[in-house]
């Protein structure tokens, strides 16, 4: 239970690893296949067993997921880990399907400028293809979730309505989707903007559970995770170490670390199932493959009691 004093306050809280998928995507260096595996398995040894493994996207657009059937086949076998994928269009969810993910994620952006850069379709023509994605999947056990970038703001058009999320959000509850994940995708939101936006959500697709995914770019992405807690908001996304960044979006940078997620999940009084110190290892696992340092600051400090012996400093002189 956590010690946030709103009543609202979820008695749990749900962890989604992103790091593989939008950590990797935009990194200048390639990793192979076995190396996201060794990341992998650091991340659930750790404790983490919620994974967005890769997206099946054209490899010509985003080549660090032109591996997307292989990682999945190769990540079976972990005990108790629940794997899924984003999707854009329908030939993606066959190819997801296939490969044997448990859930497709299917992503449109709240603003039309993004939509186009990130899928080349109109929001209207991508709801469309999802109806269509909805019906070849029923009856498969591939369970189908949404996601709705630029949430919170866009780097192209600025503000983004919150009745435009909510409108959206209603068509995907209309769909059968349950599950949607708003993306901060460069980092604009904050607490009050997450506020409106749960609101709208609230009134206009009243049946939508929501997940909160938030990037770091403006250094408020735990901020906005205490005021998610407040507002009853118990899902949320994160990457080991605070990689990522959106191709299609100028100044996105990187998630919210995983690590510090955790950190701060533990200091309010939640369980959750996750080492620290694993964490912390899996992201330096993750700077030695990518070839440099990340931001996450609890990775570099350690846990807060951690301590030095005393001969590790030198003593002022008098």
């Amino acid at each position: 239970m956590s010690i946030l004093s709103s009543s609202l306050c979820p008695s749990s809280v749900r962890v989604t690893e992103v790091g593989l998928r939008d950590g990797l995507q935009n990194e200048p260096r390639v990793l192979v296949t076995e190396d996201k595996l060794r990341l992998l398995n650091a991340l659930y040894d750790a404790g983490l067993r919620r994974f967005e493994l890769t997206s099946f996207v054209s490899p010509r657009a985003v080549p660090a997921l032109a591996d997307a059937e292989e990682l999945v086949v190769a990540a079976h076998g972990l005990d108790g880990a629940h794997f899924s994928a984003l999707v854009p269009n329908l030939r993606g969810a066959e190819r997801a399907l296939e490969a044997g993910v448990d859930r497709v994620v299917l992503f449109v952006s709240a603003s039309e400028t993004h939509n186009a850069k990130n899928v080349n379709r109109t929001i209207g023509q991508s709801l469309a293809d999802f109806e269509a994605i909805v019906a070849r999947l029923a009856g498969s056990g591939v369970e189908v979730d949404g996601a709705i970038a630029t949430a919170f703001g866009c780097p192209f058009e600025g503000e983004v309505a919150p009745e435009r999320v909510g409108q959206i959000a209603r068509r995907l509850q209309d769909m059968g989707i349950g599950d949607v994940t708003l993306g901060d995708t460069t980092g604009m939101a904050t607490p009050p903007v997450i506020s409106r936006l749960h609101e709208s959500l609230t009134r206009l697709a009243p049946e939508v559970v929501t997940t909160l995914h938030f990037h770091n770019t403006r250094g408020l992405a735990l901020a906005n995770v205490m005021q998610g807690l407040a507002l009853g908001i118990g899902r949320y996304e994160s990457a080991i170490g605070g990689l990522g960044g959106c191709p299609f979006a100028p100044g996105a940078s990187g998630n919210l670390a995983t690590e510090e997620l955790v950190y701060l999940l533990t200091e309010l009084g939640y369980e959750t199932g996750v080492s620290l110190e694993g964490l912390i290892q899996a992201s330096q696992l993750a700077s030695r493959l990518i070839g440099r340092d990340l931001p996450s600051q609890v990775a570099k400090a350690g846990p807060r009691l951690k301590r030095h012996a005393r001969s590790s400093v030198a003593t002022a002189s008098s």
